[in-house]
C-alpha cells in the first residue's frame, strides 16, 4: 500500500494544468464510449439539525481503456468549516489492484478533487467558447474551487486577462483578490460588490458556491454568455429550461435536488439537456449555439475523473519516490 499525503499529491500535480485537462478529456471520451463503470454516488447525511447542510459522499468508479484503474473517493462537505477558517471539503481516495482487488494506494483526495473539478470546468470553457474565446470571467463564490478554476482557465484560455470576483462576504472577495494576484498573476482579479454587476460584465461565468437551493437567474448576463454551473444548485429551474445545457452525465446530474434535477421533476423529462461533454469531445454531438441563450455547463463531478487523476498521481509518486509505503497493511 502506497500512502500519499496532501503535500505528495500537490507536488505531483503542481504546474501540470494542461496535462490534467487532457487526462480529464480522455476520461470523458472513455465514458461516452461506454468504457467506464460509474454507480451512482452515495450520499451519507445526518439526522441532526446541527448537520443539516453536511454530507459525506462516496464515488466508486472504474476507468477502462488501455490503462484501466478502479477505486473510490470518499469526500466530506461541511460548509460550516469556512466560518471556522477550515476548508469546506476533505477527501480520501483508495485505488484497488485489478489483479487481485487489494488496495494499492491511499491518497489525500481534496487536492485531486479540486483540480479535476477545475480541469473539467476549464475544458468545458475551452470547448464551449472555441469560436469566441473570452478575455474575462466572473467568479461567483470566492473559495478553493474557483481559485483552481481560475488557475486552469488561465492555462486553457490564453486570451483571459481579467476576473471579476463576487462573494456574499465582501471581505472574503477582497482577500480572494489578493490570493488570485499571488497565484494567478497573469489574470487581473478584482472584487465587485453586486452579483448582477458580476454577471453583466463578462462573457464567461463560474458558479462555485455552497448554495443548497436555486437563488438566481441569468437575466443580468449578456446574450450568449457561457456559464460554468459547478455548484449545481445556483440557477432557477426557469433559467435551466431557458438555457442550452451541457452536462457530464445526465443520469448523475439529475439527482440530489440539483437545479437540473428540479427541472426534470417539473417537466417530467430531460429534453432540456442538449449533450454530454464527452459526445462533444468525440464529435458524436455538436454544439448549435443560439446567440440569445446562455450555454450552461453543469457537471455532477464523475468519480472516474478522481480515479483517473489519482492513478496519474500514483504513477508520478512511484517514479519520484514520494509517499509512504506500508508493505504489511494487509498482514494478519
Amino acid at each position: 500500500m502506497l500512502i500519499l499525503r496532501r503535500t505528495d499529491v500537490a507536488d505531483a500535480l503542481a504546474g501540470r494544468e494542461l496535462e490534467i485537462i487532457d487526462l480529464v478529456a480522455d476520461a470523458y471520451r472513455l465514458h461516452d464510449e461506454g468504457a467506464t463503470a460509474l454507480p451512482h454516488s452515495t450520499f451519507l447525511r445526518f439526522p441532526e439539525e446541527l448537520h443539516a447542510r453536511d454530507r459525506i459522499i462516496g464515488l466508486p468508479a472504474y476507468r477502462g481503456g488501455p490503462a484501466p484503474v478502479a477505486g473510490m473517493k470518499w469526500i466530506a462537505s461541511f460548509p460550516g468549516n469556512v466560518a471556522a477558517g477550515l476548508e469546506r471539503a476533505s477527501a480520501s481516495i483508495t485505488l484497488n489492484s485489478l489483479e487481485n482487488g487489494r488496495p494499492s494506494a491511499f491518497l489525500e483526495g481534496s487536492v485531486i478533487s479540486a483540480k479535476r473539478t477545475a480541469a473539467s470546468a476549464a475544458l468545458a470553457a475551452r470547448v464551449l467558447t472555441e469560436q469566441d474565446p473570452p478575455t474575462s470571467v466572473a467568479l461567483i463564490g470566492c473559495g478553493v474551487i474557483n481559485l483552481e478554476i481560475l488557475r486552469f482557465l488561465a492555462a486553457a484560455l490564453p486570451s483571459l486577462r481579467e476576473a471579476a470576483l463576487y462573494d456574499m462576504d465582501p471581505a472574503r472577495a477582497e482577500d480572494f483578490a489578493r490570493t488570485c494576484a499571488a497565484e494567478v498573476p497573469a489574470v487581473k482579479a478584482y472584487p465587485v460588490t453586486g452579483l448582477e454587476d458580476a454577471l453583466a460584465a463578462h462573457p464567461l461565468v463560474s458558479f462555485a458556491t455552497t448554495a443548497g437551493a436555486p437563488h438566481t437567474d441569468l437575466s443580468a448576463c449578456a446574450p450568449g454568455t457561457t456559464v460554468l454551473h459547478i455548484s449545481l444548485r445556483d440557477l432557477t429551474v426557469d433559467t435551466v429550461l431557458g438555457s442550452l445545457n451541457i452536462v457530464d452525465d445526465a443520469d448523475h446530474v439529475c439527482r440530489e435536488r440539483t437545479s437540473l434535477h428540479l427541472a426534470e421533476q417539473r417537466t417530467g423529462n430531460r429534453d432540456f439537456v442538449a449533450a454530454p461533454i464527452g459526445a462533444l469531445l468525440r464529435g458524436t454531438a455538436t454544439l448549435d449555439r443560439d446567440p440569445g441563450r446562455p450555454v450552461v455547463y453543469s457537471p455532477f463531478g464523475l468519480g472516474v475523473l478522481d480515479i483517473a487523476l489519482a492513478e496519474y498521481v500514483r504513477e508520478q509518486a512511484e517514479r519520484s519516490g514520494r509517499g509512504i509505503r506500508v508493505d504489511d497493511f494487509l498482514d494478519s
